[in-house]
């Protein structure tokens, strides 16, 4: 009989079936038959064995009769982290990938954007971005939005209003010669950006916070990234930018900065290489910069559709493990041409291969690490594996709930399969179909509310 007394008894949500993550030890964990219960703050505060139920029940005092019980080709895995991607850019995603990073940037990117002063514009494309991520499981997500304060604070909001866990950035860029119609001043920049985090903090969301976000090195000031750095430091603040994305950048970069030994150095120089900084792309980065990496704790974010749609780079993400840098996985939307982090996971599979192709000794990525790199390889690149990633007892519950077998689904099951495998299909195969119910510390928030 459960404990009536008990604080969980009225709140406590209580999961039985299969639980599949990523450890720090393991890179995958099958957990069959397993109990998880979830209290009102949507904290895990226990998992153990299903035959361990009545013994449970008595100790959180819930009903064996209130444990919802997946069906069999059913798991729950923890949500998945997009760790870059440019929500403004969600208004073209699919289309304009005819040429390279700098002429597309000037030929589709910089207009659109501009056009985010447009707070009606802004409503209508970020909530669609939010609602697209969230069906396909992305848990959490680090935005770009665009230079103007007042609708990259509507992001922050429409984010909040559906539960998703997001770190929001106001882009800042003093140096753009591309587009004089889309930069800012110096002052501009840093007192538009002040205010934009003063306001999102004030709002004091539980899920969404801001970002520093200078745009990148070549499009920004010595001065402006340097009160970047003071701006994050002061304020605690996550920080992204872009790095050694293409080549050509990298010469530029090395011109403009003389004083700095290389791209990576620049972003240290100013303060914002820390261990709460994700930097996208790292295409081109040495083995010296690797190391600045480790040393500093900072992440890259490895976005394999955007790096071959744009013709950027190839990162080895063998090479950067082995240096032991935090790395996660991103969509880059609109140069990556899907909003989804399973486009994300095969892309990244994809890339791997095409490296063991052309170097045979190249250790290809497997799937199980993969889906760690999606899920709690991204919350560590984010600085956030103390609240999210797997299912750790402590951690907030971000999951989601799949089934393969779904009606109508992309998937078809010809025999009884194990969860391992199950796993690899739905990676490989499945879409938002499969997943039937997204968790966000404890909330479910697909599907949507109308």
């Amino acid at each position: 009989m459960a404990n009536p007394h008990s604080p969980f008894a009225k709140t406590l949500r209580v999961f039985r079936g299969t639980f599949i993550h990523a450890s720090r030890e393991e890179v995958l964990q099958v957990l069959a038959d397993a109990l998880l219960g979830v209290d009102a703050e949507g904290k895990i505060i226990f998992i153990g064995e299903g035959k361990e139920l009545d013994k449970m029940s008595k100790n959180f005092g819930f009903r064996p009769s209130a444990v919802t019980q997946l069906e069999t080709h059913e798991f729950f895995m923890p949500g998945m982290v997009d760790t870059h991607i440019h929500a403004p850019q969600y208004s073209y995603i699919g289309t304009a990938l005819d040429m390279p990073l700098l002429d597309w940037l000037n030929k589709y990117t910089f207009p659109v954007e501009s056009r985010f002063k447009d707070k009606s514009f802004a409503q209508k494309v970020y909530t669609q971005v939010v609602r697209r991520t969230l069906r396909n499981g992305t848990t959490t997500a680090c935005y770009f939005a665009t230079i103007h304060k007042d609708s990259s604070l509507l992001l922050g909001h429409i984010a909040n209003e559906f539960g998703q866990r997001a770190l929001v950035g106001k882009v800042c860029s003093d140096r753009n010669r591309f587009s004089e119609q889309y930069k800012e001043t110096f002052q501009e920049s840093i007192e538009e950006t002040s205010r934009f985090i003063s306001e999102l903090l004030d709002k004091k969301y539980a899920l969404v916070k801001p970002v520093v976000t200078p745009r990148f090195a070549r499009w920004c000031s010595g001065p402006l990234l340097s009160e970047l750095g003071q701006l994050a430091k002061n304020k605690n603040l996550h920080i992204q930018s872009h790095i050694a994305e293409i080549y050509d950048s990298v010469n530029v970069v090395k011109e403009l900065f003389p004083d700095s030994n290389s791209f990576t150095d620049v972003y240290h120089k100013h303060s914002l290489l820390t261990n709460k900084t994700v930097m996208a792309h790292g295409c081109h980065l040495s083995d010296e910069e690797l190391t600045l990496f480790r040393e500093t704790g900072a992440s890259l974010s490895h976005c394999p559709n955007s790096n071959i749609s744009l013709r950027s780079g190839v990162l080895n993400v063998r090479n950067v493990l082995n240096h032991k840098v935090k790395v996660g996985l991103g969509t880059d939307v609109a140069g990556g041409y899907s909003a989804s982090m399973l486009d994300a996971v095969r892309r990244a599979l994809d890339t791997s291969k095409i490296l063991t192709i052309q170097e045979p000794e190249h250790q290809t990525l497997t799937f199980e690490e993969a889906f760690r790199l999606a899920t709690l390889g991204g919350s560590q690149a984010l600085s956030l594996d103390n609240q999210i990633g797997n299912f750790e007892v402590g951690k907030d519950f971000d999951a989601l709930r799949v089934n393969v077998a779904v009606p109508s689904g992309p998937i078809d099951l010809i025999q009884h399969e194990e969860p391992k495998i199950l796993l690899e299909k739905f990676l490989n195969l499945g879409d938002d179909r499969n997943i039937v119910e997204v968790y966000v510390a404890g909330r479910r928030v697909v599907p949507f509310s109308e």
